[in-house]
C-alpha cells in the first residue's frame, strides 16, 4: 500500500484509524434541565457557526470492528510501519490539547508507554515513548492550514463529525434524537441514517455541544449490531487556553530522531482547466456509485505494505478468490493480487462485483 492509501483510509474508515480510548454503551442519557429544542437543521447550524476552540480534554474510544487484537510487535520493530493497524483493534485513550491553528498536541496512552504528535508553529514532533524515536517536520514559513499536521493528528470529534456531516446528501435521514450529556456538558444528539439497505452502516450519532456546538462525541453503528461498532468522545474536557509549554516539545536524551523533508509543491503541474495531467489521473482513485453505496478503487501498481507492516496486516487479512479481504463491521477492503484495491462500506460482494467490471 501506498502512504496515499494509508492517508485514504482513514477517510473510508474512519471508526478504524483513530488515535482514542475505550467507554462501552452508547451516549450517556441526558441529565439536568432540557435543551431548548431545535431542529436538525437548526443543530447543523449551530455546529456550523461554532468556532474553534482553544481546550484541553481526555477523549477515549472504543472500537468493536470484530478484528483479532494484533500480535505483539519483535523488539527491533519499526512501530511507525504498524501504528495505523494497532488502531484498528482495541480501546485507547488520549489527552488532546489545542490552541489555535498552529498550536496542538495530542498524547496517545499505551501500555507502558505514549506516542506523541505535535505542532508549535512550524515545528512538528512525533514521538515514540516505546523506541524512543522521534519525527521531525519543519514547516515552510506559510505552511498555514494545508500543513496541519499536528492537529490532523488529534483525530478529535469535531473533526470526524465534519467529515461525516460534510457527506449529507438526499440519500442520508438527518434527525435529532434525545438530548445526551458528554464530559458533563448537555448535547444535542444529530443521527445520520443511511436511507441505502446496500451499505454497513446503521447510523452515525453526533452529540453537540448545546452552548457551543462543538462536537463532543462520535458514535457509529454497523448494520445488525445492537452495540457501537466504534466510539470517540470526551469524557474530561476544560474550553480554555492549556499552558504555552504543553506544546514545547524536545526529544528526550537518546532518543533516535528522524528529519522528514516536507514535499515541494510545484506549480504548474496541472493542466489550465486544473486538471491532473493524464498520467496522475489514470493512478488517481475512481469511485463507482454514489453515497453510502460508494465503492473506491485504487488502481495497480502501488507500492506493497513495508516488510514491518505486511505480518500483521497478513494477520488481519483473508484470503479470497484473487487476493486478500481486510473486513470490519463498518468497511471492507479487497487487496487483488494484480495490485488493485477495492474499499468501501458495503458488504464484499459489491466489490468484488466492481472489480469484476474493471
Amino acid at each position: 500500500m501506498t502512504r496515499k492509501w494509508l492517508r485514504w483510509l482513514p477517510a473510508v474508515a474512519v471508526p478504524a484509524v483513530i488515535a482514542a480510548g475505550a467507554l462501552a454503551g452508547s451516549l450517556p442519557a441526558s441529565a439536568g434541565d432540557p435543551l431548548p429544542p431545535k431542529t436538525p437543521e437548526q443543530v447543523l447550524q449551530l455546529i456550523a457557526q461554532h468556532s474553534e476552540p482553544a481546550l484541553s480534554g481526555t477523549l477515549e474510544q472504543s472500537s468493536e470492528l470484530g478484528l483479532p487484537e494484533l500480535p505483539k510487535t519483535d523488539p527491533g520493530t519499526d512501530s511507525s510501519s504498524t501504528a495505523w493497524l494497532e488502531l484498528l483493534t482495541g480501546p485507547h485513550t488520549a489527552r488532546v490539547y489545542r490552541d489555535g491553528p498552529d498550536h496542538a498536541r495530542i498524547q496517545v496512552m499505551d501500555q507502558l508507554a505514549e506516542r506523541n504528535a505535535v505542532r508549535n508553529g512550524n515545528d512538528v514532533w512525533f514521538y515514540n515513548s516505546k523506541d524512543n524515536t522521534a519525527s521531525h517536520v519543519q514547516l515552510p514559513a506559510d505552511a498555514g492550514r494545508a500543513h496541519n499536521s499536528g492537529k490532523d493528528a488529534t483525530a478529535t470529534p469535531d473533526q470526524l463529525a465534519a467529515m461525516f456531516l460534510a457527506k449529507i446528501d438526499p440519500s442520508t435521514d438527518v434527525t435529532v434524537g434525545a438530548d445526551v450529556q458528554v464530559a458533563g456538558r448537555p448535547a444535542y444528539n444529530l443521527v445520520l441514517t443511511p436511507k441505502s439497505d446496500a451499505t454497513l452502516v446503521s447510523s452515525i450519532a453526533v452529540a453537540v455541544d448545546g452552548q457551543t456546538g462543538l462536537p463532543l462525541g462520535v458514535e457509529v453503528k454497523a448494520r445488525g449490531q445492537a452495540d457501537p461498532a466504534f466510539r470517540v468522545a470526551y469524557t474530561s474536557l476544560t474550553l480554555a487556553a492549556p499552558d504555552a509549554s504543553v506544546f514545547a516539545f524536545s526529544p528526550p536524551p537518546g532518543a533516535t530522531v528522524k528529519e522528514i523533508p516536507v514535499p515541494e509543491h510545484k506549480h504548474g503541474t496541472d493542466s489550465e482547466e486544473g486538471t491532473p495531467p493524464a498520467k496522475d489521473s489514470a493512478r488517481k482513485p475512481a469511485v463507482t456509485g454514489s453515497g453510502w453505496d460508494a465503492v473506491v478503487e485504487f488502481p495497480a501498481g502501488t507500492q506493497k505494505p513495508t516488510s514491518d507492516a505486511a505480518a500483521p496486516l497478513q494477520q488481519l487479512t483473508v484470503p479470497v478468490q484473487g487476493g486478500r479481504l481486510l473486513s470490519t463491521a463498518l468497511v471492507n477492503v479487497l487487496m487483488l493480487d494484480d495490485g488493485r484495491i477495492f474499499a468501501g462500506s458495503v458488504p464484499v460482494e459489491r466489490l468484488q462485483a466492481a472489480a469484476a467490471q474493471k
